[in-house]
């Protein structure tokens, strides 16, 4: 299938409208209609970053977690590389995602209420640290756990400095305008695999040469407590971390209340929802900011 272009709005609040006020100022709302992402530098303090990097390892080392099915490690070394749900699990990100620094961005660009589609702790480390090939978040979010527009938007906050060569998230800008089908079927708990290593649901190497050819390839890159905003159906990926460099985020992705999932496109049944939660309460603020 060829691309579909898409019919609906990228920042959906409007000036003037309660959900239009917030951190983000009109200049970085225009900007993330127009590329598909916005970078905030410095939303974390250096002190925050210690402090979320301290419950970062607080919880590798939580023996509880060891056998938990919301943790998922790296093929072949064990090493964790995900864990799931991680607002559900540490109090301390879930007053991370109700800040207002978050929450408050968040309502901006959805232009409603927000509840948490799927929150997680990504652990890349060095030397061992495997990318994630080309691909739409919407594409399996619209697929498997049936997501009906691309009203959500996912924050990346990096928790270690982000260095061109240690796998860093690479965007296409304005790629978040085409939605582009993945081929094939989506086989019975893909999520098994597809976590580890994405292989249903990505773009042909045609669509991703002609996608940068017209839109080009930028890179996060920068300091840690950095946070990255970008569009559910944005063309990102990452390379393999070979560096002795770790690269570690905290992930977190809000979807609109008025889009609440409805039953899989294009699987038999929704993922578990410690992934894609369809749970849709509206998140209230609390904590700092």
């Amino acid at each position: 299938m060829r691309w579909i272009d898409r019919p609906h709005a990228v920042v959906w609040s409007k000036e003037g409208d309660a959900a239009a006020a917030g951190p983000l100022g009109v200049d970085e709302l225009h900007g993330h209609e127009e590329k598909g992402y916005t970078i905030v530098p410095g939303l974390l303090s250096p002190a925050e970053v210690q402090e979320y990097w301290s419950e970062l390892e607080r919880l590798t080392a939580d023996p509880a977690l060891a056998d938990d099915h919301r943790v998922i490690r790296e093929p072949g070394s064990g090493a964790i590389r995900s864990i799931f749900e991680v607002h559900r699990i540490s109090e301390v990100i879930d007053g991370l995602a109700r800040d207002r620094r978050v929450l408050g961005a968040a309502r901006q660009i959805l232009g409603s209420e927000v509840y948490i589609h799927q929150s997680r702790i990504n652990y890349m480390p060095g030397f061992e640290g495997k990318g994630f090939y080309w691909h739409s978040d919407f594409e399996t979010w619209h697929s498997e756990d049936g997501l009906p527009a691309p009203r959500a938007v996912s924050l990346s906050i990096a928790l270690t400095d982000n260095y061109p060569f240690n796998g860093g998230l690479m965007v296409m800008p304005g790629s978040h305008r085409h939605f582009v089908p993945g081929l094939g079927e989506t086989p019975s708990e893909n999520h098994r695999r597809s976590l580890i290593m994405q292989n249903v649901g990505v773009p042909s190497h045609d669509d991703v040469t002609e996608l940068a050819a017209e839109y080009g390839i930028d890179q996060f890159t920068g300091a840690a407590g950095a946070g990255l905003w970008f569009d559910s159906n944005l063309m990102h990926g990452s390379g393999n971390n070979i560096t002795p460099y770790p690269r570690s985020n905290i992930f977190l992705v809000f979807n609109s209340v008025d889009n609440a999932p409805v039953d899989p496109f294009e699987a038999a049944a929704p993922r578990p929802p410690h992934i894609a939660a369809r749970d849709t309460t509206p998140m209230l603020r609390r904590g700092r900011g």
